[in-house]
């Protein structure tokens, strides 16, 4: 099986089920974000310490679960065998309530930086954000379980703690905002 098929050449791409709609659709914006927020994902989990690698690894593969939902086609929807339910939100919270519980409460506004990976957890975090924002908007289009919009809110939650985490376990500096 080749990789390109030529059928996306003039704009358009397929559905799960089939249908195509043009690649500027704000479906296809919507999951090709969350691919896009996968990526990064990876990359924190290619430098995630053995403690965080399992978490990392379960949040790629329920971010590939979200991207197949928003990929589905809403007018003859395929059954794809699974869903996100509150139990992946549910250990979202769990994960951010246990790193929240090593770090000290939060005084200040901080802004990214002070350590390459934290760098990278907070640019996962606003590419999180965005796929929340266009999934909200997807929404209004089109009927989305609305655990997938809770889903994505928590991670965002969960990355920016994940951030301060790392700073605290890596040594770094949190940079506090000045006016």
């Amino acid at each position: 099986m080749k990789i390109y098929t030529k059928k996306g050449d003039l704009g358009e791409t397929s559905l799960v089920g089939g249908r195509r709609i043009s690649k500027d659709d704000l479906q296809i914006d919507s999951y090709g974000t969350v691919d896009e927020l996968n990526s990064w994902m990876g990359l924190l989990a290619d430098v995630a310490d053995e403690h965080s690698l399992p978490q990392l690894r379960t949040i790629q593969n329920t971010l590939f679960k979200v991207g197949s939902i928003l990929a589905n086609d809403a007018e003859h929807p395929f059954d794809l065998g699974f869903d996100i339910v509150q139990s992946d939100v549910e250990l979202l919270e769990q994960w951010i309530d246990k790193m929240d519980g090593q770090l000290e409460p939060l005084k200040n506004f901080i802004l990214p930086g002070g350590h390459t990976s934290v760098s990278h957890a907070q640019i996962a975090r606003t590419v999180c954000r965005r796929a929340e924002r266009l999934c909200v908007a997807l929404h209004k289009v089109i009927a989305l379980n609305p655990l997938v919009i809770m889903y994505l809110n928590r991670l965002s939650d969960l990355l920016f703690t994940y951030a301060r985490y790392l700073s605290k376990t890596l040594g770094a500096e949190e940079i506090v905002w000045k006016v």
